[in-house]
C-alpha cells in the first residue's frame, strides 16, 4: 500500500511537471517498456516466496534469446513459432537446472544461482564467440512480432497483462499457489501437513525460467539485436520491482499487484530521467537505494509479524 501511494505521488509529480507524461500514448509506451520487467519479477516472485532467489534470470534471458536469435538466422523456416519454442523450453531447462541443484543437493539459491549467472552467461560467449546476431540477420516476422498492437498496446504489453492475471489466479484459486504461500511462510508447518517444500521451490524455478525464456525472445525481437551482454544487471531491478511490490525475502508473502506496482515505479522512474534530463546512470544507484530501503522495510515488517505472534500466543 505504502508503495502504491509513492508510486501513484511519483507519476503526479512527474505529470504534472512535464504533461506529455500522462498522455495515452504515452502511459501505452511506458507499459511496453515494463511489460518485460513485469514478466521476469513475476517468475522472480515465486522464487522469492519459496525463500530462493534466482541471480541468474537475466543471463537466463541472454541465453535464451540468443538461442532463439540463432535459430531464426540459421533456420528461418521455423517461423516465429519455432524461434519461441525453442527460447521457452531453453528457459525452462535452464531454470530446472537451477531448481534440482536446490532441491536435490540442498544447496542455497543464492549460491547456486550466482553460479549459474556467469555460466549462463558465459555459454553466450561460447556460442557466438562474441559476435552479435544483427537485425539484417534476423527474419523480418521474427522482428515484427512484437510490435504488432491491439487496442493501442503491443503484443509484449498484452503478454505482461494476462500473464499477471494468470499468476494472480495461481496464487489466489489454485492448490499449488496456496502450497507455494504456506511452506514459503513456514516450511516446517508445511511439511507437517504433507507439503514438499523442496519440490514447489524447483516448480518456482522452473516457472521463473520459463518466463525467462519469453522475455528471451521478446527483448531481442524488441532491440532487433542478440549480443552476450543482454539484459547484462537486469537481475536488480527484477529484485527491485518485487521488493518494492511488498514481496518478502523472508519467504511466504507478496502478490502480483504489489509487484506490477513495484514495475511501474520503476518504469516511471527509468522514463521520468530522460525527460528532467537526468542521466539514466543514476538509475543503477537509484535501484541500489530502492532494494536497500525496501529490504528494511520488509526485515521491521517481519520482526514486527514475528513479535505480534509472540504476544498472541503469550497466555
Amino acid at each position: 500500500m505504502l508503495f502504491g501511494l509513492i508510486t501513484l505521488a511519483v507519476f503526479g509529480l512527474v505529470a504534472l511537471r512535464f504533461p506529455q507524461f500522462a498522455t495515452p500514448a504515452a502511459l501505452a509506451e511506458l507499459l511496453d517498456d515494463t511489460a518485460i520487467l513485469i514478466l521476469l519479477a513475476l517468475g522472480q516472485m515465486f522464487v522469492l516466496l519459496t525463500r530462493g532467489v534466482d541471480l541468474s534470470i537475466a543471463s537466463n534471458l541472454a541465453l535464451s534469446g540468443m538461442l532463439a536469435a540463432l535459430v531464426s538466422r540459421q533456420a528461418p523456416e521455423l517461423g516465429v513459432t519455432g524461434a519461441v519454442l525453442i527460447a521457452i523450453a531453453s528457459g525452462i531447462l535452464l531454470g530446472a537446472c537451477n531448481g534440482i541443484l536446490v532441491w536435490k543437493l540442498r544447496l542455497p539459491p543464492i549460491v547456486v544461482t550466482l553460479g549459474t549467472l556467469s555460466i549462463y552467461r558465459g555459454l553466450v560467449f561460447l556460442l557466438t564467440s562474441g559476435a552479435w546476431v544483427n537485425s539484417h540477420e534476423l527474419a523480418p516476422a521474427f522482428l515484427s512480432a512484437t510490435r504488432v498492437t491491439f487496442l493501442g498496446l503491443t503484443v509484449v504489453a498484452w503478454l505482461a497483462m494476462l500473464s499477471a492475471l494468470a499468476c494472480w489466479a495461481a496464487l489466489r484459486y489454485t492448490r499449488f499457489g496456496r502450497d507455494l504461500l504456506a511452506s514459503g511462510g513456514n516450511p516446517q508447518a508445511a511439511a507437517y501437513v504433507g507439503i514438499d517444500a523442496g519440490r514447489l521451490q524447483c516448480a518456482a524455478f522452473t516457472l521463473a525460467g520459463g518466463l525467462a525464456g519469453l522475455c528471451g525472445y521478446l527483448w531481442v525481437s524488441r532491440y532487433a539485436v542478440a549480443y552476450t551482454d543482454i539484459a547484462l544487471g537486469f537481475e536488480l531491478q527484477v529484485i527491485a520491482a518485487c521488493l518494492i511490490g511488498g514481496v518478502s525475502i523472508a519467504g511466504g508473502v507478496g502478490g502480483v499487484v504489489g509487484v506490477m506496482l513495484g514495475c511501474l515505479f520503476l518504469g516511471i522512474v527509468k522514463n521520468a530521467l530522460p525527460i528532467a534530463g537526468i542521466s539514466p546512470f543514476w538509475q543503477l544507484a537509484m535501484n541500489g537505494l530502492v532494494i536497500t530501503v525496501a529490504v528494511i522495510l520488509n526485515a521491521r515488517a517481519d520482526r514486527s509479524q514475528r513479535r505480534a505472534i509472540v504476544v498472541e500466543e503469550t497466555p
